[in-house]
């Protein structure tokens, strides 16, 4: 997929954020530029604790921000790292997404600038969701 250009712009805001990661333990701070169908940008940036499993996620850091200020339809979400590869999310952070977000672009820079956007279905393919619940409940009624 090519890269949009609004999209280099995201991930532009995601290098931002990734300035104000809290990551005094790993050293790998990560930034988050989410995209609304409304075209506003919400940023986010992993901060870690000394209890590790306490650890928030800069792509769940952003998603919350938007959540808890009412937005719920999203386009993209950009994530940069200090990695020179690319970065994925984090398993939890993949269903968080695929939850709250659905089937968004996924932008992925890395250390080198060059960007790669996957839809996030491709990085969570059998993803338990509403529809499992809904078929639960449906055999309990």
């Amino acid at each position: 997929m090519a890269v949009r250009p609004a999209y280099k712009q995201l991930a532009q805001l995601a290098m931002l954020a990734k300035k104000r990661a809290h990551a005094p333990y790993s050293h790998f701070r990560v930034g988050a530029a989410l995209l609304t169908s409304e075209n506003e940008v919400y940023t986010g940036c992993n901060i870690e604790i000394s209890t590790y499993a306490l650890t928030v996620c800069a792509e769940r850091t952003a998603i919350f921000k938007a959540i808890s200020e009412g937005r719920t339809k999203f386009k993209a979400i950009a994530v940069v790292s200090d990695d020179p590869g690319y970065t994925p999310p984090c398993g939890a952070c993949r269903q968080v997404l695929m939850d709250l977000a659905g089937n968004i672009d996924f932008v992925m820079v890395n250390g080198r600038g060059a960007t790669k956007v996957l839809k996030l279905k491709s990085l969570l393919p059998h993803a338990f969701g509403q529809k499992n619940l809904e078929r639960t409940k449906k055999r309990h009624h």
